[in-house]
């Protein structure tokens, strides 16, 4: 398993309680409403609206939070912004790349925001570029386990394109090129099988071990960029062992 995945699907489920609720919704609010200016305000004929409010649901944010942003994003009612996504770049503490993917009104602010959280703890802006060959666009999608083996997972998603399942604990990672993405969740629910998340994220070609210390320096880099407004996701190259998660986990 890897320590990467483990650490972002252990992120994924403390998001549902934890005391940034508040700022996950808006951040899935945002994608729900830029995904309907985009594809239209059918989540039946737009898969990127569909897997958004998949997305928002799992996490518990109201379904009338969820419309609004659907009616707003898609022009059927006033209020929504001008979202542009912008991409920086940089470096964490022991060489780890940083790939950060803002959705912004404000590319000013967004800017400011990103390059203050990287010098205040231990990172460095990247030209354009400089790291961005360093990963590649997939999808992903997590399945939780439900009784599911490995073998049931792989036998609905394989003929749609997925490339690997991965066992997280708790959950199955499914990965495919991001161009399959809709088919991979499709096969998923022929098959009846629910999933949490599906979504196209930027997953590392190369990863740089960190011992105890180093993956605390890049996840309080990490927490610091999240907890701008204007970043969306935030994704790096380290790979953390399990001894070490559990290490980080007991020490809270």
């Amino acid at each position: 398993m890897s320590g990467h995945s483990k650490w972002a699907t252990t992120k994924h489920k403390k998001a549902v309680v934890d005391a940034k609720r508040g700022k996950m919704f808006a951040k899935l609010i945002k994608n729900i409403e830029v995904a309907a200016r985009i594809g239209g305000g059918d989540p039946n004929g737009n898969p990127t609206l569909y897997d958004a409010i998949q997305k928002a649901r799992k996490t518990s944010v109201p379904l009338d939070n969820i419309e609004r942003a659907v009616k707003r994003g898609s022009g059927a009612e006033a209020g929504g912004a001008d979202w542009q996504t912008i991409m920086y770049e940089g470096y964490g503490p022991s060489g780890v790349a940083v790939l950060i993917e803002c959705l912004t009104d404000n590319r000013n602010r967004a800017a400011g925001e990103v390059r203050i959280a990287m010098t205040r703890n231990g990172g460095n802006m990247a030209d354009p570029g400089s790291v961005a060959y360093l990963f590649a666009r997939k999808g992903v999608v997590l399945v939780p386990k439900n009784k599911l083996t490995e073998d049931d997972v792989l036998g609905a998603v394989l003929d749609a394109g997925a490339e690997e399942v991965n066992d997280l604990g708790d959950e199955f990672e499914v990965i495919s090129e991001a161009t399959d993405l809709v088919a991979v969740r499709t096969a998923l629910q022929e098959a009846g099988i629910d999933y949490d998340s599906a979504d196209s994220s930027f997953l590392p070609s190369v990863q740089v071990p960190l011992d105890e210390e180093g993956a605390r320096k890049v996840f309080k880099l990490i927490d610091a960029l999240e907890d701008s407004d204007d970043v969306q996701n935030v994704y790096a190259n380290f790979d953390v062992a399990d001894d070490v998660m559990e290490a980080l986990e007991a020490v809270g």
